[in-house]
């Protein structure tokens, strides 16, 4: 008998989240062991369950996704990463493709497509919904954006990108320690270079650079 693929999903709306649970338990095969509202959550049940596949949503609360992703990873060696998202930004795919992520699948496609995800990475495959999949190339080298972001938030190293989403969530600099298991003071120096950088010094502003860059959803 085939090992069955099991599956943590993690999305902060309950509704999505546990609609999507029942229809993926209808799918002969597929167990979904745990869902998670926080990738915090969602780290504690991967690493317990040691799933297939963690579908993961990109805008959710607790350690940045693409940080929760590296972990994850880390810590269960056979687990895929398929990441779900209401949004196809540049920048998205590009941090999705770096944490080595083999799926990407948007919010507007149907259900049945999460399904074939799933399945595909189970397999060790690739899975990327239509629109991402025209702006990848997929080489012996791997996968990567057809075209390069260019802009100001591509100067930033990871470190710095992960804090300003934090600053444009509205997070303060304590709280951003707290989460990045960093010291206030580091935390204050990547705000800092980021700033510079984007030449940008105020947070409100920089909240919305981070939302008009695709870094955060609205």
């Amino acid at each position: 008998m085939t090992n069955p693929i099991t599956i943590v999903l993690a999305d902060d709306h309950a509704i999505v989240r546990q609609s999507l649970a029942a229809l993926l338990r209808t799918h002969p095969g597929l167990v979904v062991v745990g869902d998670a509202g926080t990738t915090d959550e969602a780290i504690l049940l991967a690493i317990r369950h040691q799933p297939t596949v963690a579908v993961l949503d990109i805008d959710i609360p607790g350690v940045e996704c693409f940080e929760a992703a590296r972990t994850i990873k880390s810590r269960c060696s056979r687990t895929g990463i398929l990441f779900l998202s209401a949004f196809s930004h540049d920048r998205y795919i590009d941090a999705a493709l770096n944490v080595g992520a083999l799926g990407y699948v948007t919010k507007s496609e149907t259900p049945e497509a999460v399904v074939a995800a799933i399945r595909a990475i189970a397999a060790g495959e690739s899975y990327f919904s239509p629109e991402i999949q025209s702006r990848i190339v997929i080489s012996r080298e791997g996968v990567r954006l057809a075209n390069e972001p260019r802009s100001r938030a591509a100067t930033l190293t990871a470190r710095e990108v992960e804090v300003l989403r934090y600053i444009a969530r509205g997070m303060s600099k304590k709280e951003i320690a707290q989460t990045m298991h960093l010291s206030v003071k580091t935390v204050e120096n990547h705000a800092t270079n980021v700033m510079t950088r984007l030449a940008i010094h105020d947070r409100v502003e920089l909240a919305r650079y981070a939302i008009r860059e695709g870094l955060v959803e609205a």
